[in-house]
């Protein structure tokens, strides 16, 4: 048992407070079902960003992120920061789309695009496919991490912790609605950041560390500090750096990186005061989410590197851990150990925070599509508020349970990583393209989902072993876009009448303006990108590369502004 008395206290009050807000919040969030699953449309963009931004930082993310360093080095990063692309591009395009629809939840948008049996098909099939069987997936690994830490620290079985979290969770989304959650949100994401800035400080400070300096001249980190992946080795540049940058992108779905917009971003920007709101929390979230908060993540897993350069270094330093658990990921937790007494409490409850902030946000949008897109549109569309907050409640306790069941099943938060990529790969392309190509139909969209659930589960259990992670996703992209193409142009498309409804709602910006949003996320996603490396270079002690990074940054941010007042 490696909490204090004291530790213990810091993260029972967490708990308590949370539970608090919840309570507090539940006469107003159970007003009605918009009020439950949107916060009465009002939020304002920093309430909403700082919620993106905390949902995306789960329990999980630390240990990916560690995970990935320790294999593959900083570069490896490039999995996720790619996305960054896709995050401007809704930020700068989509999200004043989505504020002009009105929907509830971006599932029925299938209903306002498309026409006939197959929209209402895929309405229902696509609320219980992302609803249940995607969050409970996402949640269960992130309730994964939950479990990994447990052993590190707490030294209890896993089901009690969950159950705790659990707990938490449930009482705080059952009662605050989205309201409780973007609440919570804010002061956990602060909390958060906080647990993870003191967690890197004592990592680089550890004795066999013995300082930054001496972190990054230490052979361990050979070949592991590097922005972009060796490029005289195709082994390493072509799956790391060219694969996210050029396919993955704009060709995954991905939760929290949906091209175009979607799951929980989607329903913050359906979420806001206004267009502007909506626009703004994005960008807020994208510059957060990728120029903020990896560095702290990092410097742990380079920190671990040099103290836990092994599994088996690992599994002597944690003997009560369960063996089956140790893996990469777990390097994160295991330099937590290392943190004093007082601040061990405030770091395991940023974790918690990180925790409930993601399970909060999934169990609100997994309901919200059960109830809006399936029991409201199918089994009782004369529902009333009350009998759709109830369902919404009862719905989320069972998610809870699923996640928290299947969670003892995953292995590693990488693995998770990986497959739900693979579950998306080649349907990003038909997300960005379904506002403007009108000739896409709901046959496309059913297309898609099948054919990349099929290959992905192909390759995952009967695809050739000689093949790399990189190349069955690469393939599985021009499998499932090639398909939901030819099946486009075969198939009829939708209604013309549906289709000058849709055009009328979302009041589409002609090509120039499309245009100059592109541009405006390049700039921005540049921008982002040169504020990260010049955090790193600094970190690193290369002034004058920092220099040319922050350049690049103001630049193009300047540029970026202007170009985004005449969109």
């Amino acid at each position: 048992m490696i909490l204090s008395t004291l530790d213990l206290a810091i993260i029972a009050i967490v708990l308590i407070l949370i539970v608090g807000v919840g309570i507090a919040l539940r006469t107003k969030a159970a007003k009605d079902s918009e009020s439950f699953f949107l916060g009465g449309r009002n939020m304002p963009w920093w309430l909403l960003g700082t919620s993106m931004v905390a949902t995306t930082f789960a329990a999980d993310t630390p240990n990916l992120v560690t995970g990935l360093v320790r294999e593959n080095g900083v570069a490896g990063n490039w999995g996720w920061w790619a996305f960054l692309i896709t995050g401007m591009l809704t930020a700068f395009i989509y999200a004043k789309l989505w504020r002009r629809m009105g929907v509830v939840t971006d599932i029925e948008f299938y209903e306002k695009r498309y026409s006939g049996k197959p929209a209402a098909f895929l309405r229902g099939f696509r609320a219980v496919y992302i609803g249940i069987f995607f969050n409970v997936m996402v949640m269960a690994n992130v309730t994964l991490a939950l479990i990994k830490y447990s052993n590190v620290l707490f030294g209890v079985p896993a089901e009690v912790i969950v159950l705790i979290a659990g707990l938490v969770v449930v009482i705080l989304s059952l009662s605050g609605g989205l309201l409780g959650v973007l609440v919570t949100d804010f002061f956990l994401f602060i909390l958060s950041m906080v647990g993870a800035v003191a967690i890197a400080i004592y990592a680089v400070n550890h004795p066999d560390v013995g300082g930054l300096t001496a972190l990054m001249d230490s052979p361990a980190l050979e070949g592991k500090t590097s922005f972009v992946p060796d490029f005289g080795d195709p082994n390493q540049y072509v799956p790391l750096f060219l694969v996210p940058l050029l396919i993955q992108w704009w060709s995954a779905w991905y939760p929290g990186s949906e091209p175009g917009g979607g799951g929980y971003i989607a329903q913050r920007m359906l979420a806001a005061k206004d267009e502007n709101h909506a626009t703004g929390a994005a960008i807020f979230f994208n510059i957060a989410h990728y120029s903020l908060r990896p560095w702290p993540w990092i410097l742990v897993a380079l920190a671990s590197l040099v103290v836990f350069p092994s599994f088996e270094s690992i599994q002597v330093a944690l003997p009560h851990v369960d063996p089956d658990l140790i893996d990469h990921d777990l390097a994160y937790p295991a330099m937590m150990t290392f943190l004093p007494k007082g601040l061990m409490g405030i770091a395991v409850a940023s974790i918690f925070a990180a925790y409930i902030s993601t399970m909060s946000t999934m169990l609100n949008l997994g309901s919200s599509y059960v109830v809006n897109d399936v029991y409201c549109r199918f089994v009782n569309q004369d529902a009333s508020e009350k009998s759709k907050v109830k369902v919404a409640r009862i719905i989320t306790a069972v998610l809870m349970i699923a996640a928290a069941l299947l969670a003892l099943i995953l292995q590693s938060a990488t693995q998770a990583f990986h497959l739900l990529l693979a579950v998306g790969a080649g349907t990003g392309l038909l997300f960005f393209l379904r506002w403007f190509w009108l000739r896409i139909n709901a046959w496309s969209e059913i297309s898609a989902m099948v054919l990349s659930l099929l290959v992905a589960f192909y390759f995952e259990f009967f695809g050739p072993e000689s093949m790399e992670t990189w190349q069955k996703f690469a393939l599985g992209v021009f499998i499932t876009t090639f398909g939901w193409i030819i099946v486009t142009m075969l198939t009829k498309p939708t209604e013309a009448s549906k289709l000058e409804e849709f055009k009328a709602s979302i009041a589409t910006a002609n090509t120039q303006s499309l245009r100059r949003g592109v541009f405006a996320a390049v700039l921005a996603s540049l921008a982002v990108y040169g504020v990260l490396f010049a955090t790193g270079s600094v970190l690193y002690a290369q002034y004058s590369f920092a220099a040319l990074y922050g350049g690049v940054a103001i630049i193009c941010g300047l540029l970026c502004k202007k170009i985004y007042q005449s969109v």
